[in-house]
């Protein structure tokens, strides 16, 4: 005659032996005699009741990618070079000139936030900026240097992906005007 344990008092009277207790889960797992405990002890290892390895976790569905060319001003701030990146497609302008702003970016000035909307009728482009509050300097005190590695850069590859249109960039900050 077969005896019949249950698993929960079985494990607890060796959980204080860890090398028993995941034998005895093991066991009961792979023998369909009882299910597993659920424990919070993070030495112990969880199963699933019947025995079954646990899906892989869901992937998330992959994003369609574009490549687009953004600009940089190079180290002596005399050109700016292109760069072929991949983009999200479902929103590659604004996703590029997150990149572009993510690559003129300095110790002390940062821009939190931005957008970009396209007047698809007369080819203009507004970048409207967002400098951190907190940051040591704002977009006037910008050198010549960083203001040709931004703005130069914003507008280059703005104007120089052709499948988005962009004749002209103009540059806002909250709204108002950015004297550049």
């Amino acid at each position: 005659m077969q005896e019949v344990y249950h698993s929960n008092s079985i494990l607890k009277k060796y959980i204080a032996q860890p090398i028993l207790g995941i034998t005895l889960v093991i066991l009961l797992s792979v023998t369909g005699c009882g299910t597993p405990p659920t424990t919070t002890d993070p030495g112990m290892p969880s199963s699933p009741s019947n025995g079954a390895v646990s899906p892989e976790p869901q992937q998330p569905q992959s994003v369609a990618m574009a490549n687009v060319t953004i600009y940089e001003a190079d180290p002596q701030c005399q050109e700016l070079l292109p760069q072929t990146v991949s983009v999200p497609s479902d929103r590659p302008i604004e996703a590029a000139v997150g990149q572009v702003i993510q690559n003129a970016g300095t110790v002390d000035f940062n821009i939190v936030g931005y957008r970009v909307t396209v007047d698809n009728t007369t080819g203009v482009a507004t970048v409207d900026l967002r400098a951190d509050p907190n940051s040591q300097r704002q977009f006037v005190s910008l050198s010549s240097c960083e203001r040709f590695s931004l703005f130069g850069s914003l507008e280059r590859t703005l104007t120089e992906n052709p499948q988005w249109q962009i004749e002209t960039v103009e540059f806002t900050e909250r709204g108002e005007p950015l004297d550049i």
